[in-house]
């Protein structure tokens, strides 16, 4: 039998994070926005609220709550400010990944640090200038030595690079082409040799900093190595697969939030002697925004209830993070259309919105990329 009823500990999260997005997220999201304003002690009480961790276990200071919950309180975050909901998400998927991957002593040291709100957040460095997509093609080096590992290279669109107390950073350590080179490092900051560069100028997220990330002979001791030497493309990849469940749940939050704010307008605002909403051009648009939010609301939690049993959800999560994320674009679409001329002001947040979602379907693997995992995992049978 399917049940869709939450736990007692999911609805709780759930609504401690809708709480706090409403008393602390949105009353400031357009001028985090405007302003370019980093959510710094808005991070600090999410912390204190166990919403940095949520699927980390409670022995490294996790609300060890799943990965369901997780999906829901991304989802209710994004609602309130899907800038600062980009760096919680970010954060919690680092914690996850040195939970996983890490060494006892790495654990202690770093997850803890993040889930207690020490560092304000943590960043994940994949991407260079040259290569997103292709993540295999990257070209940062850590070279071993006798004191430790050189590491030199950029790193690019890195989230929160100039505020993690700790970024996961990927390099090659030998000449083995493709994949077959790459290593995973924990690089906490202050580092000498570790320079971050100047912020991008985004389009939406614009309370949130993504600045590239530099290493000039950033000698790294022989324990910043996280995991097996050669065996840090598979990290990289594993942690993508549940970054696209946080992305999808964003996705979902704007969409929301877009169809809410469509609504109230429509209903309020006049035309022809009658309610916006009377009319039925208005009415399919939000149904329209209404069934794709249910659909990718289904996609999302079941990606998020395979993840949690350990079962395999890469194809899942693609297919929840494509759907979502372009959902959450037409969804927005439809409601500045719904606003009309007052939509295209940055007086309505659906224009916020708008420029919010378009990201969703380039970040954590492009649309494109997706359908290509998919694909692949539909042809292997």
């Amino acid at each position: 039998m399917v049940s869709f009823e939450l736990t007692e500990e999911q609805t709780l999260v759930q609504q401690t994070a809708r709480e706090f997005a409403s008393r602390e997220l949105t009353p400031k999201a357009q001028e985090r926005d405007r302003e370019d304003i980093f959510p710094t002690e808005e991070l600090l009480k999410l912390a204190e609220l166990g919403l940095m961790g949520v699927n980390v276990p409670a022995d490294y200071g996790g609300a060890e709550a799943g990965v369901v919950a997780y999906s829901l309180a991304i989802t209710e975050l994004a609602k309130g400010c899907a800038a600062t909901t980009v760096a919680v998400a970010v954060t919690n998927m680092v914690a996850e990944v040195i939970c996983h991957y890490g060494s006892e002593e790495q654990k202690q040291r770093y997850v803890q640090a993040i889930t207690s709100g020490e560092f304000s957040s943590a960043a994940f460095a994949l991407s260079e200038p040259h290569c997103g997509s292709d993540a295999s093609a990257l070209r940062t080096t850590a070279k071993r030595t006798p004191d430790g590992w050189l590491l030199n290279g950029t790193k690019q669109w890195i989230t929160s690079g100039d505020h993690a107390g700790v970024s996961v950073v990927w390099a090659r350590t030998n000449d083995l082409p493709g994949a077959r080179g790459i290593s995973t490092f924990l690089v906490p900051a202050g580092t000498p040799g570790f320079v971050v560069g100047k912020h991008e100028d985004k389009m939406g997220l614009r309370g949130s900093t993504t600045v590239p990330l530099i290493f000039e002979d950033c000698l790294l001791p022989d324990d910043a190595l996280m995991g097996q030497e050669g065996q840090g493309f598979p990290v990289a990849m594993t942690a993508l697969d549940g970054g696209r469940i946080g992305v999808a749940s964003q996705a979902l939050g704007i969409g929301e939030l877009a169809l809410r704010e469509a609504k109230s307008y429509a209903l309020e605002r006049q035309a022809f002697g009658k309610p916006l909403a009377a009319l039925q051009a208005i009415q399919w648009m939000l149904a329209d925004s209404a069934t794709e939010i249910e659909a990718a609301r289904l996609l999302t939690l079941r990606a998020s209830w395979l993840k949690e049993r350990k079962q395999p959800f890469t194809r899942e999560a693609s297919m929840a993070k494509v759907y979502a994320s372009e959902m959450a674009n037409r969804v927005c679409y439809r409601a500045l259309q719904v606003h009309g001329g007052y939509g295209y002001t940055k007086d309505y947040a659906v224009e916020r919105l708008t420029r919010d979602a378009r990201v969703t379907t380039i970040y954590e693997g492009t649309s494109e990329i997706q359908r290509l995992v998919i694909g692949r995992d539909l042809l292997r049978g």
